[in-house]
């Protein structure tokens, strides 16, 4: 193999697991470190920088770092990385006087913005400290997106979700609440330098089974259900309640059924537990209210009786048998969502594919006509709050580009930077000890109080010392082990101390034979290996990136200094940036 390029920008960024997942890629090491020294405002910016919503996002993201997490190849349990991004957001300071500075003198552009989630919103945020005019178009009566209509309270006090979103609304956006944009051609007409649609997938599927017309008034879709209730336009459920679908919605809906009435709860699913889309926390939090998940029912009718729904059968897919009845009284439809977009008339140009979705450049975020851009679920389909986030940064650097006559293809590159740790002779200037502590437990409200108010927040996060107790059990993959072949001796000390085996020396050879030939063999495809330029006996230095604990222990015992600990910090580029 080559010598690797560590100067490479995306080398070290894959082995920073839990960033390189991260939609927003969010310097995750380097806040949790500032936990560990309750620098909590600092912990929340850094946050706010990449993810935008650090408190929203801390009790609601879909976690994608944390399978991700370093921590669970030496035991079963990540980091909490998503609860301590809340650890921050609820021990800052103030941080209005932290934000960016929005210039007062306008460049002379103004920015629609059609849908006021997250996407939107961070739109707004990237492009607000360039000069930029920003209006705000959503037929809610605040802005949000689906994190306001669809979020239970009981998951994300509206506090906290006002709080963050007002940060943004703050910095000077324009906003138009309840104003259904109901005709793009018309609004075409407007005086925007570019439209940016983030709308969401405001449709719920339906199931067209016998029975769904006669039974329409005790069957609900999911997501309209659960805006209603956040609304105050639903106060109660049915005292036994059936919700269909296996995805986080339906998580959302049967715990909001719990808090509204509904004594018996019940959720059916087509296929087992193990397979459902939702978040694994999410299914454990719905057991543990006493809600059971029905598997391998699939629904073959709703059973209306006298006007009024007695239950539905189901064919158990796991035996044949006879349908299964199943009795109910209302039924919460969960199975899907879908983009929408009827206001969108076929004359203004736009391509839709079959599934009903814009065509879209999946760097750009640029629709077929080139002012026109989309994000969030409204782009792709259903996704999370992390994701369009991510599409919100990217979109705003191509609106940028585009409004400056530049093309939305050339973009600005990463920031990263390469910094030494080392203090003294075996001092480093992070906390290198490895933690044996197991993943702390978030305590809870007990269930028998939090299911008598929807309102009241079910996860009480961690205290200030649990929080710098979980800070420490991150093993800091930001700070890169860099190897430099002319200062080895060969003395073979860091293989010896390396408590994973990670470190080996050998003839060069073609990557797989070299993965293979490793003392504990490389299998984990996705990581790369470390590969030294040649050494005197003509060897080189291999290491396996997927297993390193980035402890440190082999640049302490190097007896010449060919290992050192350096920080690697990657920051996402934003609109502005050259």
């Amino acid at each position: 193999m080559n010598p690797t390029d560590i100067n490479d920008p995306e080398y070290f960024h894959q082995v920073i697991d839990c960033q390189f997942a991260c939609p927003a890629h969010t310097p995750v090491p380097e806040y949790i470190r500032l936990i560990a020294e309750k620098r909590y405002t600092d912990a929340y910016m850094i946050n706010w920088e990449s993810n935008v919503f650090p408190g929203i996002l801390g009790r609601v993201c879909d976690r994608p770092c944390e399978p991700a997490c370093r921590r669970m190849r030496v035991e079963k349990n990540a980091v909490a990385i998503c609860r301590l991004k809340r650890v921050c957001a609820d021990n800052r300071d103030e941080i209005t006087q932290r934000l960016p500075k929005v210039p007062t003198r306008k460049n002379g552009k103004k920015i629609a913005l059609i849908g006021g989630g997250p996407a939107s919103l961070t739109v707004a945020r990237d492009l607000l400290p360039l000069g930029y005019s920003i209006d705000l178009y959503d037929d809610q009566t605040a802005a949000g997106g689906f994190i306001r209509s669809q979020v239970p309270s009981f998951r994300l006090p509206k506090k906290v979700l006002d709080e963050e979103v007002n940060y943004i609304l703050g910095m000077g956006v324009t906003t138009h609440f309840n104003t259904y944009v109901s005709s793009m051609a018309s609004f075409l007409k407007k005086a925007y330098d570019a439209f940016f649609i983030g709308t969401g997938a405001p449709r719920g599927r339906d199931l067209d089974l016998p029975g769904r017309k006669e039974g329409d008034a005790f069957i609900h879709i999911g997501i309209q259900w659960l805006a209603g209730v956040q609304y105050g336009h639903r106060t109660k459920t049915g005292h036994t309640t059936l919700v269909i679908g296996g995805g986080n919605t339906a998580m959302d809906c049967c715990r909001t059924a719990r808090r509204m009435g509904g004594e018996d709860v019940k959720v059916v699913i087509r296929g087992s537990r193990e397979k459902m889309k939702a978040s694994a926390w999410e299914i454990e939090d719905a057991v543990s209210e006493d809600i059971p998940i029905l598997e391998h029912l699939s629904p073959l009718d709703f059973v209306v009786e006298n006007g009024r729904l007695t239950g539905m059968n189901f064919q158990d897919l796991a035996k044949e048998s006879a349908p299964v009845f199943v009795p109910c009284d209302e039924v919460l439809l969960a199975v899907g969502q879908e983009n929408a977009f009827p206001w969108i008339e076929p004359e203004v140009g736009l391509i839709f594919d079959s599934r009903g979705r814009p065509q879209v450049d999946k760097t750009t975020f640029q629709s077929n006509m080139e002012q026109i851009f989309f994000g969030g679920d409204a782009a792709f389909g259903p996704k999370n709050v992390i994701t369009a986030v991510a599409h919100g940064h990217e979109a705003a650097i191509s609106i940028d580009l585009f409004c400056r006559g530049k093309d939305p293809r050339d973009r600005p590159p990463v920031k990263t930077t390469l910094d030494g740790q080392k203090m003294g002779f075996k001092d480093w200037i992070y906390n290198s000890a490895i933690s044996d502590d197991q993943r702390q437990i978030v305590p809870m409200v007990p269930t028998v109080k939090s299911i008598k108010d929807r309102l009241m927040e079910v996860e009480l996060g961690f205290d200030q010392k649990v929080g710098q107790k979980e800070a420490l059990r991150c093993l800091n993959c930001d700070v890169q082990t860099v190897f430099t072949a002319a200062e080895c001796i060969e003395c073979d000390a860091c293989v010896d101390v390396c408590p994973t085996t990670c470190i080996n020396f050998l003839k060069n050879q073609d990557e797989a034979s070299l993965r293979k030939a490793l003392s504990i063999p490389a299998d984990n495809l996705s990581q790369q290996l470390y590969v030294s330029a040649p050494l005197p006996t003509g060897r080189v230095m291999v290491k396996d990136e997927n297993v390193c604990l980035h402890c440190g222990l082999c640049a302490e015992r190097c007896p010449t200094t060919a290992w050192d600990m350096l920080k690697f910090r990657y920051d996402g580029a934003r609109a502005g940036e050259k």
